[in-house]
């Protein structure tokens, strides 16, 4: 008997056998999907992993697959490397790589549709020329009819009886300014026919104009050539050797993008297909338009603000014999087919959002890539102007290449930083809004000027404290640990964690004082100040706001972006969004509102955080013509971090980072693995994490941190305890796996934890 080992989309460890009906055996492929029973009355569609003959050795049934849906393989091999190299680095099971991995549609066998289009054509009665003036008669009485009829055999070529075109409804509706009604006439009447056509929902008209690529800088030319020379190194027999990533290193606006087209160019001439990825949706609209207009339809894009459907298809398109030679997109487009990668390209190497956080996997996007470029022969390029401590450790070690861009393109000054120390400013009562006035007179004579400005404050929502001036009431989430944001375009407290939402009450429920105030601000209360502290210039002022309250559709990031690209509002309010490379000739001034809400975090990374967060917003002022300002909020400024942001001296923060992190052993000297434990019961998770971590530190001695509770220790009614491992490098990785795997397993044999989960976070940022 023929058996298959499955993944299944479920969080569950490891392959599942399955025995194969003797008329399916002959239709059996690894990687296709097969519809599977599970459990007592449930189905699921699987993915075919491999096929044997050897019975498993178990004192259970073995079911078999109800059916096999695919006659081709939906996944390359190097993919499923891939995931097994996922699931092991990060201790996640198959089923939940698959599940990040498959658009819904793949995932579902009834879920994907292909998208139609309605065509019309003539009945058969109706196609020759004595039947076409027979109809003509017929639809006299009926002159709209008859002009719709006219128009079609007009457009279709039967006219004149020569070449047929195909026609579709709504070209027939918008040609002959007729009604749908009028065609359904048409049809019922016998003289059209509707029929359905697939049609694709991606980009496939716009043909490659690399003629408008444009040349390089002197600096960027030396860049190329040293990226270019990288790639293209080859072996004895001919054959590309595996090179070392290379990490470029260019101040903002030193033109980094246009060497990466250049890049691109050329790995399409070498026959090779391009990964290039970004960390935010936002950046893909910018950067999806400036490609488009050079690489036309051998451009795709993939991310998560495109409907499944649209995913669906470009899965497919990537396994025919005509995928993308480029794609770009957010971190899921890792997990694409790629039958020729030759070029993987990291933009923004440094940003967080790489890293997924929840739900399992917790893979870095960077880090898969670099395995990608790995087992491909692929050039990997991480290009940042703030690099991320380790990508930096690695190239002053030698591991990474380092290709460096230290001047703007066409010598454009660096912005000029401006420190404002609002603590003395408060303190002498020259500060009352969250506006300096040194602040708030370069925005006014920039807007006077007719220039734009940005304003970064890294928190969302109208305030993240609401409390009662009499008893000091304030609303706190009743499945969380942390308190209600509230947002004043819903008049709604809002759990940021869960999602729960509260009524904004008119007075406290507690001691019945209608005084009740916000503390702290959020980009809301932000954009509210900043129209009240503007006032002088309300006619010059169109404010956008971008968080993600305002970035929740599709087009929304397109929306505000190309309004503001476009001029049509000229002061832009956001969250970190607004620091992610950006590209607006227009902004010449800059406000940080406040460096402390960055610096002041727990977190061993927070300087990091902040530094590469306000360089990042720094540079999107003064990109094309005068030098930019940028006004920096703190009141604080004496510390070195500060000092290091005004000067650009990236060299200086890296230096006093290594020597911090080397005596508190952090990365990049160790490797950290956050282990959480979660359950209901707070005495149980308390219990589990204590039993844990002495487990662990028979493994692990003194690399084992806590257990501890976390800053948000109560999350969707869920206690939490973390536990933190601090390994050296050097250890194996596949033994350390495997004592942490030993020492979670046991603790759940006992009954008492039999509803705890543990999750892991491996490389957690």
């Amino acid at each position: 008997m023929l058996y298959v080992d499955v993944i299944l989309p479920l969080p569950l460890d490891g392959l599942f056998t399955y025995s194969v009906p003797t008329e399916l055996e002959g239709k059996v492929r690894p990687y296709t999907r097969v519809k599977v029973p599970f459990g007592i009355t449930k189905t699921h569609t699987a993915l075919i992993v491999t096929s044997h003959t050897e019975p498993p050795q178990c004192d259970f049934e073995i079911k078999s697959i109800i059916t096999i849906l695919d006659d081709k393989p939906i996944l390359l091999p190097e993919q499923y490397r891939l995931w097994e190299w996922i699931s092991h680095y990060y201790m996640a099971p198959l089923g939940d790589i698959m599940q990040a991995a498959l658009p819904h549609g793949i995932k579902q066998e009834e879920s994907y549709r292909p998208k139609t289009e309605v065509y019309i054509r003539l009945t058969n009665q109706y196609k020759n020329e004595q039947s076409l003036h027979n109809a003509m008669n017929m639809l006299a009485r009926s002159p709209k009819q008859l002009e719709v009829f006219t128009t079609y055999l007009e457009m279709s070529g039967w006219a004149e009886l020569q070449q047929r075109n195909e026609i579709t409804r709504e070209e027939l509706i918008n040609s002959s300014h007729c009604t749908t009604a009028q065609v359904k006439a048409l049809v019922d009447k016998g003289f059209l026919q509707p029929y359905d056509v697939e049609v694709g929902r991606l980009n496939s008209n716009e043909e490659p104009h690399p003629e408008r690529i444009k040349q390089l800088s002197e600096a960027q030319t030396t860049a190329f050539r040293m990226l270019s020379n990288t790639n293209s190194q080859t072996n004895t027999e001919g054959s590309k050797t595996t090179v070392s990533p290379t990490l470029l290193h260019g101040v903002t606006s030193s033109g980094k993008t246009e060497i990466y087209i250049h890049l691109i160019q050329e790995a399409i001439d070498h026959g090779e297909q391009v990964m290039y990825l970004l960390p935010e949706i936002a950046l893909t609209v910018q950067m999806t338009n400036r490609l488009k207009q050079i690489f036309g339809n051998r451009l795709g894009i993939y991310h998560s603000k495109y409907s499944d459907a649209e995913r669906v298809e470009i899965w497919q398109k990537q396994l025919s014999d005509t995928p993308y030679d480029v794609i770009l997109g957010a971190r899921s487009a890792v997990f694409l087919p790629y039958q020729r990668l030759g070029l993987i390209i990291v933009d923004e190497e440094h940003e967080t959002s790489f890293k997924q956080q929840d739900p399992s996997p917790r893979y870095h996007a960077r880090s898969v890539a670099l395995m990608m470029g790995r087992w491909s022969n692929a050039q990997v390029i991480l290009g940042t102007a703030t690099p991320s401590a380790e990508s930096y450790y690695y190239a002053k070690q030698g591991k990474y290449n380092l290709v460096e861009l230290k001047t703007r393109y066409r010598d454009i000054q660096l912005p000029h930083i401006d420190v404002v120390n609002t603590k003395d400013l408060r303190h002498r009562k020259l500060m009352r809004g969250m506006l300096s006035p040194t602040l708030k007179t370069a925005v006014i004579n920039a807007l006077r000027r007719g220039e734009q400005a940005i304003i970064f404050h890294n928190r969302r929502g109208f305030s993240p404290i609401i409390e009662c001036h009499q008893c000091g009431w304030s609303p706190k989430c009743p499945n969380c640990d942390v308190s209600l944001t509230y947002h004043k375009t819903t008049a709604a407290l809002t759990c940021h964690y869960c999602g729960y939402t509260y009524h904004m009450p008119s007075q406290c429920p507690d001691c019945q004082n209608p005084d009740l105030r916000d503390r702290g601000a959020g980009t809301e209360k932000i954009e509210d100040m900043i129209i009240d502290e503007l006032r002088e210039v309300s006619d010059h002022l169109r404010i956008a706001r971008m968080d993600l309250d305002t970035t929740r559709t599709r087009n929304a990031y397109e929306r505000i972006i190309n309004d503001f690209s476009h001029g049509k509002s000229n002061l832009l309010i956001g969250t970190q969004m607004v620091t992610k490379g950006l590209d607006f000739a227009g902004v010449s001034v800059v406000g940080i509102i406040s460096a402390d809400t960055m610096l002041n975090q727990p977190d061993f990374r927070a300087y990091e955080h902040a530094y590469t967060m306000m360089t990042q917003v720094a540079g999107r002022a003064g990109r094309a013509g005068r030098r930019g300002l940028v006004i920096l909020q703190t009141s604080r400024p004496e510390l070195p971090v500060i000092r290091q942001i005004v000067h650009n001296d990236y060299e200086g923060f890296f230096n006093s980072l290594m020597t911090e992190r080397r005596d508190f052993r952090y990365p990049p000297f160790t490797r950290l693995i956050d282990i959480y434990l979660k359950h209901k019961d707070n005495n149980v998770v308390n219990s589990a994490a204590i039993e844990l971590g002495s487990r662990l530190r028979q493994c692990f001695a003194n690399r084992v941190l806590g257990p501890d509770r976390p800053s948000v220790a109560r999350i969707k009614q869920l206690n939490i305890r973390k536990i933190v491992l601090k390994l050296e490098p050097a250890l194996n990785i596949t033994q350390t796996r495997r004592d942490i795997r030993r020492c979670t397993d046991a603790l759940l044999e006992d009954i008492r934890y039999k509803s705890l989960m543990i999750s892991f976070d491996v490389d957690p940022l």
